[in-house]
C-alpha cells in the first residue's frame, strides 16, 4: 500500500517555521504540528494530565498543565526533562500515526517537528526541510517575543542544534530571511516537486 511522501519540517527558534507550516497548509498539504498536539494533550481535560501530575505533582490544574510550574521542575534538570519526554513523545508518536492514517490518500504530508534532529524522531520521514534565516534576523524576531530575555534565548539556543548543522543535514532549505512572497514561492515550488 502506498503512503504519502513525508516531509519533516524543522528549524530553530525564530526562524519562521510556523509561518512556513501555514504556507504548506495554504497549498492544501496536511500538516501535523507536534507542538500543537502537545499543547492539546496538556490542555484542559488533556490525555497527558494524569501521567504528568503523577510524575510532577502540582503542575496541573483545571486549565491543564501549568507550563511555568512544570518548566520550573524540568528546566535545567536533564533527568527530569528526560522523564517528561518519556511521557510526551510516545503519545505524540501515536497521534502522528493516527494523522498519517487519516491522510493516507494525500500525495504529500508535512510533519512539523521543532526538535526533529535533536530528538531523533525522523526514521519514518522521507526528506527534511529546514526553515532558516540569518542569525541577526532570528535574534530580532526572538527578542521581540513577550517575556523573552537574552539569557532565555541563549538557553534555548543551547538546547537546539546549531542552524548551520541543520542546514547541512537538510534535504531542502526554506529561506525566511527574504520577503514573504519569496518564501511562499519556494514553498509552492517544493510542494509541486514533491507531490508529483
Amino acid at each position: 500500500m502506498s503512503r504519502p511522501f513525508i516531509l519533516g519540517l524543522t528549524g530553530s527558534i525564530g526562524m519562521g517555521k510556523s509561518t512556513v507550516a501555514a504556507m504548506f497548509r495554504d497549498c492544501g498539504v496536511p500538516v501535523f504540528d507536534a507542538d500543537a498536539e502537545v499543547r492539546r494533550m496538556q490542555g484542559p481535560d488533556g490525555a497527558l494530565l494524569d501521567v504528568i501530575e503523577r510524575a510532577f505533582p502540582g503542575t496541573t490544574g483545571p486549565e491543564g498543565v501549568d507550563r511555568a510550574a512544570l518548566g520550573a521542575q524540568v528546566f535545567g534538570d536533564a533527568a527530569a526533562l528526560a522523564r517528561l519526554e518519556g511521557l510526551v513523545h510516545p503519545a505524540v508518536r501515536a497521534e502522528r500515526e493516527s494523522f498519517l492514517a487519516k491522510h493516507g490518500h494525500a500525495a504529500l504530508v508535512v510533519f512539523d517537528i521543532p526538535l526533529l534532529f535533536e530528538k531523533g524522531g525522523y526514521s519514518d520521514i522521507d526528506a527534511v526541510a529546514v526553515v532558516s534565516a540569518p542569525a541577526a534576523v532570528q535574534r530580532t524576531r526572538v527578542l521581540a517575543r513577550p517575556n523573552m530575555t537574552e539569557q532565555r534565548f541563549a538557553e534555548i539556543l543551547g538546547l537546539q542544534m546549531p542552524d548551520a548543522e541543520k542546514r547541512e543535514r537538510a534535504d531542502f532549505i526554506i529561506d525566511t530571511g527574504t520577503t514573504l512572497e519569496e518564501t511562499r514561492a519556494a514553498v509552492e515550488k517544493l510542494v509541486t516537486s514533491l507531490s508529483n
